[in-house]
């Protein structure tokens, strides 16, 4: 496709910029049947929620047709480990990445918008991740394109991890489980019910969310420190991020928000939404009260089966590496990354990682090796 007259580009850097771009590329967005992550709505919530924005730099790509949007790359440069990060606008929150683009957008307009970012500077490595094979990224960033975007392919994938088969019914899922785990959903059922009566449900449109929510990052919280691991911003007791993103999704219309309730008192919390006939698993977490019980995962059982009793396709439990996950899938999808380097610092860094990588195999590669046989 030969790039026309009327292309031009554009790299937006400040909030009020930002917020003028929403019906364009909310426009684009819909028309691109693409996923929430990549909508106005959700980079929007997470820059105007940023506690350190002033950490952090916008670099949004866009490409326009006369006075119409065509494309959208939502970057931002972020700071961690002393270095500076070209990566995904609100990459923190969002488990698949990826560009907007009309079909009459070319190739030739994406890779001169990309090159307008990168000789822009002020990074020091470019970290493209959680790709799916099919996303339409791939046009922009595959390094097998001419001239390329100068990324190449980095170690670190992430897995996705899916549930989908020809079962017309929740109750033809859960027939398909092994006795086993069909007996261990039910005891934990049970386990609850010792507790009061327990009820499953799906928050209705004219409920509060605020009360559920901080509900789910007390206990996210809980559950972090209990495990050893940073608090995200996300679920900080004074954060605005998690309201504000669960609101993109209500206003979107894709909000399903499940909870276990004993006694009327919430006891496992799972934030999903609906797009492309899937369920999208988000956020989910359990009241460590009712661990014996298992909570977490009944909850994902009854998602599961109203899912499939309500016509969907397919549950996606996005990226994660959790066991559970493994022993639900019915397959995984791995999410590439790429990654370039934006200055002397930045490729000092690269060679770093790649060291250790090589030391750390080297050394699995050892240890994994028989010990050699000795005679008496």
């Amino acid at each position: 496709m030969v790039a026309t007259e009327a292309e031009r580009l554009e790299i937006v850097s400040s909030s009020e910029r930002l917020s003028e771009l929403e019906h364009q590329w909310t426009q684009l967005w819909q028309a691109s049947d693409a996923l929430i992550f990549q909508s106005h709505g959700w980079i929007s919530a997470w820059w105007n929620t940023l506690k350190s924005q002033n950490q952090v730099a916008l670099r949004v790509g866009l490409v326009w047709s006369g006075d119409r949007l065509v494309a959208v790359v939502p970057l931002a440069i972020t700071r961690r480990k002393g270095l500076r990060f070209l990566e995904w606008a609100a990459a923190a929150y969002t488990d698949y990445g990826d560009i907007l683009r009309a079909p009459d957008c070319t190739d030739a307009a994406l890779a001169r918008v990309w090159t307008q970012i990168r000789q822009a500077g002020g990074y020091d490595l470019v970290f493209i991740n959680r790709l799916l094979p099919d996303a339409a990224a791939w046009r922009l960033f595959d390094p097998e394109t001419k001239g390329g975007a100068k990324l190449r392919p980095n170690h670190r994938e992430e897995i996705s991890s899916r549930m989908a088969g020809d079962w017309n019914s929740g109750a033809a899922w859960f027939a398909s489980h092994p006795k086993k785990v069909r007996h261990n959903h039910r005891r934990s059922i049970r386990i609850l019910e010792e507790a009061g009566t327990v009820q499953f449900r799906l928050l209705g449109h004219d409920e509060p969310l605020g009360p559920v929510l901080q509900k789910l990052a007390l206990l996210k919280r809980k559950w972090l420190e209990r495990t050893g691991r940073s608090v995200s911003e996300l679920f900080d007791e004074s954060a605005e991020a998690l309201p504000a993103l669960v609101d993109v999704l209500a206003r979107a219309g894709i909000l399903r928000l499940f909870v276990i309730e004993v006694n009327g008192l919430v006891a496992a919390i799972s934030v999903n939404f609906v797009q492309r006939d899937t369920m999208m698993a988000w956020v989910t977490t359990y009241d460590p009260d009712y661990a014996r019980a298992s909570p977490g995962m009944v909850l994902i059982f009854e998602y599961v089966q109203w899912s499939f009793d309500h016509g969907l396709k397919m549950v996606d439990l996005l990226c994660g590496g959790e066991a559970f996950k493994d022993r639900l899938a019915t397959h995984t999808v791995a999410l590439q990354s790429l990654m370039g380097t934006g200055s002397a610092k930045g490729s000092l860094a690269l060679l770093a990682d790649n060291v250790r990588r090589k030391f750390r195999q080297k050394t699995e590669k050892v240890d994994a090796e028989p010990a050699e046989e000795t005679s008496a």
